[in-house]
């Protein structure tokens, strides 16, 4: 027997009650440090909120689905994603509701970071510049690592994060090539004596 796939029109009239449960929303409210109290008019307005954002998020997922060479009825996760990438005021959650990419192109993206992290991407001819954190910049070297501005020799891990764009891994490698010029042990942790 096939499934009744009509969809469900939203409520024109105003009844006082939501769609969606209250009190999972006041559980849901109670969750957050920064809340001590929720009023019972609060949480019903907050939830009255949600309802319409879901149903502006499905609206333009509907409207992607539309556009698409061949219409669908029923929306797909690929369609609420191309709805947060394409609408700018639903771009705050890209990194929630990502784009879908296939499992080939995952796979090629690791095989050729492997194959640099191993050195099999090696420069050839000129060496290229990269940029320092100061600004400043410098020759990479055959092998990968570069000297840096105080004479020291930098990681090819430094040089590879620095490609991700990734400002955190950066930070994190230069932090440990630091450690590693000093002759140091050193397990992640900061000596603040000095």
């Amino acid at each position: 027997m096939p499934y009744n796939t009509t969809a469900i029109p939203p409520r024109k009239e105003v009844t006082g009650q939501t769609q969606l449960p209250l009190t999972r929303v006041k559980k849901i409210i109670a969750q957050d440090p920064d809340i001590q109290v929720c009023s019972n008019n609060a949480a019903f307005v907050i939830t009255l909120a949600t309802e319409m954002f879901v149903q502006y998020l499905a609206e333009q997922a509907q409207e992607k689905t539309k556009l698409e060479r061949k219409p669908r009825r029923n929306i797909q996760y690929k369609d609420i994603a191309n709805a947060v990438a394409h609408q700018d005021n639903l771009e705050f959650l890209e990194d929630v509701v990502p784009k879908t990419t296939s499992y080939k192109d995952v796979k090629g993206k690791a095989a050729a970071a492997r194959t640099r992290i191993k050195g099999g991407d090696k420069p050839s001819g000129d060496q290229p510049e990269r940029g320092m954190p100061n600004g400043k910049k410098h020759k990479v070297a055959a092998n990968g690592a570069g000297s840096s501005p105080d004479g020291g020799v930098q990681r090819s891990r430094i040089l590879s994060t620095s490609d991700a764009g990734d400002p955190n891994a950066q930070l994190e490698a230069e932090a440990e090539a630091v450690v590693a010029r000093r002759g140091g042990n050193n397990d992640g942790d900061v000596d603040m004596t000095g």
